[in-house]
């Protein structure tokens, strides 16, 4: 196949920054589409030309570092799939490619297709963890959880970071890469101690990274490539009220003593 890449170049965050037109040359449908990205960039290497800077780890889906805007969409047309899983073969011939780095506040540009992602890991170290201390591995059936709960806590636990549902949002919101942090730990026993501090320092933290409100367009859902649901939202929501009043009253018990 032969390709039309317009390509989003930044020197830098101060840098303005703008697309530029690139000719993909005897591009195999089955390359993935980093490895697309790959041959261009070995071309500009071959001319002198700065290469293209993105994001990328262990290329099979797990790592979530693989993040691009792909014609509009982020990780591009395939539901369900990463940048790093998504294969030539998604294209045609003649087609006219449009690559840009995700768009969000939260996430400044630093270089071409590279963008800040550590708010997340901000967010994720505000308390997207369990402190007690557990010794060495236990028996898997040493604490009984219902099946279904520890499905919902594994289908919450697959949010691999990526931001994808952040760039989908028209409003640049990471409620749902918070509540599945969230509530994955708030679903398991092991979580329990500490998940009313764990859902406020959280959301807290959230909230200070500048990211935009949810408003529930589900956008975020529907570009999850781990199709994380927005049923996490309301579970977390559920526990940031009861957090809240619990706390609330805690404060003003303080008050009166």
């Amino acid at each position: 196949m032969r390709l039309t890449l317009k390509v989003w170049r930044q020197a830098g965050p101060a840098d303005r920054g703008g697309f530029r037109t690139y000719q993909a040359h005897d591009v195999s449908e089955h390359m993935s589409f980093l490895e697309m990205l790959d041959v261009v960039n070995e071309d500009l290497l071959a001319t002198a030309e700065e290469p293209i800077a993105f994001d990328h780890d262990c290329r099979e889906g797990i790592c979530g570092t693989c993040a691009l805007m792909i014609n509009g969409m982020p990780h591009g047309p395939k539901h369900a799939t990463t940048t790093c899983q998504l294969h030539m073969r998604s294209f045609h011939d003649g087609d006219t490619i449009t690559i840009e780095p995700w768009r969000a506040r939260a996430f400044p540009v630093l270089r071409d297709l590279v963008v800040d992602r550590s708010s997340f890991d901000r967010i994720i170290s505000a308390g997207g963890f369990v402190t007690a201390p557990t010794g060495s591995a236990q028996d898997a059936n040493a604490i009984l959880v219902p099946k279904d709960q520890s499905d919902l806590a594994m289908d919450a636990a697959a949010c691999i970071g990526c931001g994808a549902c952040v760039a989908a949002c028209p409003n640049g919101s990471a409620m749902l890469f918070t509540a599945a942090k969230v509530v994955h730990l708030a679903l398991l026993p092991q979580g329990q101690p500490e998940r009313s501090r764990r859902v406020l320092a959280m959301v807290h933290q959230m909230d200070a990274e500048a990211f935009g409100g949810c408003t529930l367009f589900g956008e975020c859902e529907a570009a999850c490539p781990k199709e994380i649901t927005i049923e996490n939202i309301m579970r977390m929501n559920r526990d940031l009220m009861r957090a809240t009043l619990r706390d609330r009253g805690d404060r003003e018990a303080e008050a009166l003593a």
